[in-house]
């Protein structure tokens, strides 16, 4: 029992960066950019992804 309760210490904080990694997701795409690739990275950067996410201006689709 000792095992299960170390394994579910951190389950908030996974929890929640994965939601911050779908929220990056759905900024992403709402910015003509890549949500897969977001998600991906934001998995690994978390809070510094957000931070570049936002700062970064939206795409302007091509006219072709």
């Amino acid at each position: 029992m000792d095992h299960l309760s170390r394994l579910t210490d951190g389950a908030p904080w996974f929890v929640g960066w994965g939601t911050l990694a779908l929220i990056n997701a759905a900024l992403a795409q709402g910015k003509n950019r890549s949500g897969l690739l977001w998600f991906l990275l934001s998995l690994l950067f978390g809070p510094l992804a957000t931070l570049l996410l936002v700062l970064l201006p939206k795409v302007r689709g091509t006219l072709f």
